[in-house]
């Protein structure tokens, strides 16, 4: 069972639903029904949303890769956690009033980090485990 992978993946979906209710609510409040209405903070309330949606499946996919091959929990830990830190800071950047440049930088550094050290392990963790 992927019990780490399952734990991310809960983190990870709380924050989707957050901007998911960010991007209705901001619907709502200038009743747009579909697209962004040329409102500035909808259209980066629906790329945060969107970015999210497009990172994350591949990071859970990863770790989930590296935890079904029974890879050391704390390197699951480890990664699993750089890369959920990345997508934290990065939806956070974008929850605030004014949109947190620094921060947003910050979260994608960290999911970049995470992705390929994701990436990496599963490449060299599947040799490792063909050569022994």
């Amino acid at each position: 069972m992927l019990k780490l992978t399952a734990i991310y993946a809960a983190i990870l979906t709380f924050v989707y639903v957050k901007l998911t209710l960010n991007v209705i609510s901001l619907r709502r409040q200038h009743t747009i029904s579909l697209g962004d209405g040329g409102r500035d903070d909808l259209r980066q309330a629906i790329r945060s949303h969107a970015n999210f949606a497009e990172y994350v499946p591949i990071g859970l996919i990863l770790l989930g890769c590296l935890e079904a091959n029974h890879i050391h929990w704390t390197i699951v830990l480890l990664l699993g956690g750089i890369f959920t830190m990345g997508r934290l800071y990065y939806a956070k950047a974008f929850l605030e009033t004014t949109p947190n440049i620094d921060l947003r930088v910050k979260g994608m550094k960290y999911t970049l980090w995470g992705l390929q050290a994701l990436a990496a392990t599963n490449v060299v963790m599947i040799i490792i485990q063909k050569i022994l």
